[in-house]
């Protein structure tokens, strides 16, 4: 959720992304209007949906088998492995963890109990990511243009056949070889950030899921290799990655709703036009600031969904192996109280910015790790995942 396009407040609009199909209600028009008589507040609040782009449709499956420990060795013939200095690569990561605990303080925690090499992977992933999404959303943002992310996308490759270009590469660099990591999660999380340079409105929920999918779902993909699947586990790998891509949609979508005032400064309206639609509010309403009781029902259906991917991850970070769960526990827990705090702002995420205070996320990690090393969740195998 990038770019510093801005927008003005103008009347409702109606239609599709990308600037095709728009159309404005304006203009005043003549007409007898007959109040309705007044009766007890019964009108049903809409129910939306939950169903986003099939997992079939994004070829998970297919990310799945690529990078099981099976195909690890196939793999890595691709390119042959770089050779660092491990001076070089000590370097590398240490700056990666520096990045990690300055500006992902809380899940840093959760990484502690890791092993090294899993830590090391870790840190080494989140700063991609970090650093992709800076490329939009960062302080040269201004600079974005589609040859920025054409070059990115080279870059990731060369990462990937061992030509890493700065020290901070080279650590994902040793990373992919040391973990059966795929390239496809990072070429869709790159898909994400074109998205955000040319895409302004999402018409359905369909839309915004492939959006949260290509940004936050992609970061789930990554990691599970990494964090690894408990030996003991009886629930299938594909549901595993699943309920991770599942937390990551949960992610996104929160910060989605945490962010509608800042986002809407900006001319941009990370909501599906459709749903707003369905309680009578449309993109005046958001660049009004105003919080109505339509505002109200509707932000409540949305938290409801993003409960329903946290609920759908929380099996999947149970079937993690027991040292990598601490910090996915970590990002549920925290995530599920940023909704929390939008409901105790009486749902106005239109001038306020919900947010967790740091006493409160330190006193979140005994009981994320109290969740991660809870064997009980082991045996709950038979709860169904959100898979399509």
């Amino acid at each position: 959720m990038s770019s510093a396009f801005s927008l003005a407040v103008k009347p409702c609009v109606a239609g599709s992304h990308g600037g095709k199909s728009w159309r404005r209600r304006g203009g005043a028009r003549a007409e007898v209007v007959v109040a309705p008589k007044k009766r007890a507040s019964t009108q049903k609040v809409p129910e939306l949906s939950n169903q986003g782009i099939p997992h079939t449709d994004l070829h998970v499956r297919e990310i799945v088998k690529r990078q099981s420990d099976g195909n690890k060795s196939a793999m890595l013939d691709l390119c042959q492995k770089p050779q660092f200095h491990p001076m070089f690569l000590e370097e590398a990561y240490d700056k990666c963890r520096n990045i990690c605990a300055e500006y992902a303080k809380t899940f840093y925690l959760g990484t502690l109990l890791m092993t090294e090499e899993r830590q090391k992977a870790i840190w080494a992933i989140y700063v991609w990511c970090r650093r992709t999404d800076e490329l939009v959303d960062g302080p040269n943002a201004s600079y974005m243009s589609s040859a920025v992310l054409d070059r990115w996308e080279e870059r990731l490759h060369d990462i990937f056949d061992g030509r890493p270009y700065d020290i901070l590469d080279a650590a994902l660099t040793h990373t992919i070889h040391n973990f059966p990591l795929d390239i496809k999660p990072f070429k869709d999380m790159i898909e994400g950030m074109r998205m955000d340079t040319k895409i302004f409105r999402y018409a359905n929920f369909q839309e915004l899921h492939l959006y949260c999918y290509y940004v936050a779902g992609t970061v789930g993909l990554m990691t599970v290799p990494v964090m690894g699947i408990a030996p003991e586990s009886h629930v299938s790998t594909q549901s595993i990655y699943n309920s991770a891509l599942n937390l990551g949609i949960g992610n996104q979508l929160t910060n989605i709703l945490r962010d509608v005032g800042e986002d809407s400064l900006r001319g941009r309206v990370y909501l599906p036009q459709d749903e707003l639609g369905q309680f009578g509010l449309c993109d005046g309403d958001i660049f009004s600031r105003k919080v109505s009781d339509r505002w109200r029902d509707f932000m409540k259906q949305q938290i409801t969904r993003a409960r329903f991917y946290f609920n759908q991850a929380e099996e999947g970070a149970s079937q993690l192996d027991k040292a990598s769960r601490w910090p996915v526990w970590t990002s549920l827990l925290l995530y599920r109280k940023i909704l929390d705090a939008i409901e105790e702002n009486d749902y106005d995420n239109l001038t306020k910015r919900a947010y967790v205070g740091r006493t409160k996320k330190l006193l979140m990690l005994p009981l994320a790790y109290s969740r991660a090393q809870s064997a009980t969740h082991l045996r709950l195998s038979g709860i169904k995942f959100l898979g399509f």
